[in-house]
């Protein structure tokens, strides 16, 4: 009788475990790091290939038509292009694992060097062009949810939506040389090339965020007049309770789910779009390093940057489904 019931509390913490295990969330956890590994493996594949289906000699390229046939011969062979394709394929995997991106064939210096002196200027532009897109739509959205629900203010509502479509179709770098040409050239009252103190944030920054803000509020409106449509709303509103805790408690929650996804794909979108913001801008960052490089024929670096830039749109998307997952728990469940 005594080793029986001794049985019982270890018998309850194994199935508490496999519980655990065979979980949704572990089902969920299990199924996205797939995902991530595998997309992970295709961008490296992906990177390596490019560089070697590339037509011409990048040593060559580099080194220009009159560097010596020694020269270029020392160049390859030392950088291991002589290889099989193979075999450099396993090198590059090395290479990955112990944070070797390889040498730039330029400058001589390692690329994870190179990536590491200019990638916080780049994740700094994102970054605060996000925050500012967000900064820009959440607010406007809702506002403009709430005084146009129910159809009214057609005049705003379409005064609204029209500069909203026109300001997200503008591309980044058109805007970014609009915005170079009034307060730069015309009006003096910005800093247009470089990184230095704060103001010379604001002018690249706005590049990148303006239109995708435009495009997330008018999202975010469209989400907060539907919200504000359902029952539970208009109980609370019959209820006479508060405007603040009705629009910011009880609505702006459900209305952010589709806002919060956009906004993910968004943010990939401004890390994609800093390579033509900082090359109007001079800024000293992956962008323009990247179209330097590809100008120059320095492959190496090319293939470290773009796959920085690969994993952080991999991680921004992997980021988007945990906080959605978090936010509704059930499609987490549904997914499993």
């Amino acid at each position: 009788m005594t080793s029986t019931t001794g049985a019982h509390p270890a018998t309850a913490t194994d199935r508490r475990g496999t519980a655990v295990l065979d979980g949704p969330w572990a089902r969920f956890a299990l199924r996205r790091g797939g995902q991530l590994l595998v997309s992970m493996w295709v961008l490296v594949t992906a990177s390596f290939l490019m560089i070697h289906l590339i037509p011409g000699d990048p040593v060559r390229s580099a080194l220009g038509p009159t560097a010596p046939a020694a020269l270029v011969a020392a160049r390859r062979e030392s950088l291991g292009l002589d290889d099989p394709l193979w075999l450099q394929y396993v090198h590059f995997l090395g290479g990955l694992f112990s944070g070797d991106l390889g040498t730039s064939l330029t400058s001589r210096l390692p690329v994870s060097q190179v990536i590491s002196q200019r990638l916080p200027a780049t994740v700094q532009l994102a970054l605060l062009a996000f925050v500012v897109a967000l900064a820009i739509a959440v607010p406007l959205g809702v506002l403009m949810g709430v005084l146009t629900r129910g159809g009214r203010r057609r005049g705003g509502e379409l005064a609204f939506s029209s500069t909203s479509v026109a300001l997200s179709a503008i591309p980044e770098f058109l805007l970014g040389v609009g915005l170079v040409y009034l307060f730069g050239v015309q009006w003096g009252l910005l800093p247009v090339a470089g990184r230095g103190g704060p103001e010379s944030y604001v002018l690249p920054v706005l590049s990148l965020a303006l239109g995708p803000g435009a495009a997330l509020a008018r999202i975010m409106r469209v989400e907060m007049v539907s919200v504000l449509q359902a029952d539970y709303l208009r109980t609370a509103r019959a209820k006479r309770l508060p405007r603040r805790r009705i629009y910011l408690r009880d609505a702006l929650p459900n209305a952010l789910t589709a806002t919060i996804t956009l906004g993910g794909l968004l943010l990939t979108a401004l890390v994609a779009g800093t390579v033509l913001v900082e090359n109007v801008f001079a800024w000293p960052g992956l962008g323009s390093t990247i179209a330097s490089s590809i100008l120059l024929k320095d492959y190496p670096v090319v293939q470290g940057i773009v796959l920085v830039y690969g994993a952080g749109v991999l991680l921004v998307n992997l980021t988007v489904d945990v906080v959605l997952a978090l936010l509704d728990p059930r499609s987490a469940i549904r997914e499993s």
